[in-house]
């Protein structure tokens, strides 16, 4: 009785879909492939189809949300900006080296974008990221009701290679909530990467945990190794708005 390849591969383990690994197989025996070619092509088509399922995985637990690639980014409206620090950024050695990004500017100049551009590259590199708003994070870490279950969750914004927290700065908030944060930044001092984005200069941050002791201590570990972008530009619904609407053409009259 023949047997089935495609069903034997699966069965193996293969996570290609059956009818790709079909249409290789007519493929490569209308061409006469060597026994070598084909193994040697259906390893490639096999890893290619663990990558793109690593991830797609990789990605949903980063929680990246939708956002603009980074060729959408008007480089031309800020009045300053460092984007030969950005573009050294893409590289990814910051990552490898343990070392933080800071992208500090108004509401609304592209700081999360420009976050989430090197989340998704560094997903595609291989590495393991977290997003999330610095609020929603802290509320995260404050639910948990013991020590073993905070324990526990520490570790999904301690593991990362790459932990990205957005808005700093936009919500007050209370001593315990600054000590978790630093629980965070600490455990990943030298270790791993972390991204925060902020409208606020450091010197400003205990302004928002207002009776916390510990901000000296997380801001001198978070800055120790750091690149700092700042973007000092008017936020991008001002530029829409202050783009000149096309000119609409009056209605056509019908001849009677």
């Amino acid at each position: 009785m023949p047997v089935d390849v495609a069903d034997a591969l699966r069965a193996l383990g293969f996570r290609t879909p059956e009818d790709t690994i079909n249409a290789l197989l007519a493929e490569l025996t209308k061409a006469r492939a060597s026994p070598t070619q084909l193994c040697e092509r259906l390893v490639a088509v096999e890893r290619n189809e663990r990558d793109q399922r690593n991830l797609a995985r990789r990605t949903t637990t980063a929680t990246l949300g939708s956002f603009k690639t980074i060729d959408r980014f008007d480089w031309a409206w800020p009045r300053s900006i460092d984007r030969a620090s950005y573009e050294h950024l893409c590289s990814l050695a910051f990552i490898d080296d343990g070392h933080n990004v800071l992208f500090r500017g108004q509401p609304g100049t592209g700081k999360t974008m420009l976050a989430q551009n090197l989340g998704m590259l560094a997903l595609q590199k291989g590495y393991t990221v977290r997003f999330s708003t610095l609020a929603a994070a802290l509320a995260d870490l404050l639910r948990q009701e013991s020590s073993p279950a905070l324990e526990r969750r520490f570790k999904r914004y301690t593991l990362p290679d790459l932990l990205i927290f957005d808005e700093l700065g936009y919500l007050p908030q209370d001593s315990r909530a600054a000590d978790l944060l630093y629980n965070v930044i600490a455990r990943r001092h030298e270790r791993a990467s972390t991204i925060i984005s902020t409208n606020l200069a450091y010197k400003q941050w205990g302004t928002i945990f207002p009776s916390a002791a510990c901000i000296g201590a997380l801001v001198d570990r978070f800055a120790q190794h750091c690149v700092d972008i700042d973007i000092d530009a008017e936020t991008y619904r001002q530029k829409s708005s202050m783009e000149p609407t096309p000119p609409t053409k009056p209605p056509t009259r019908r001849r009677r």
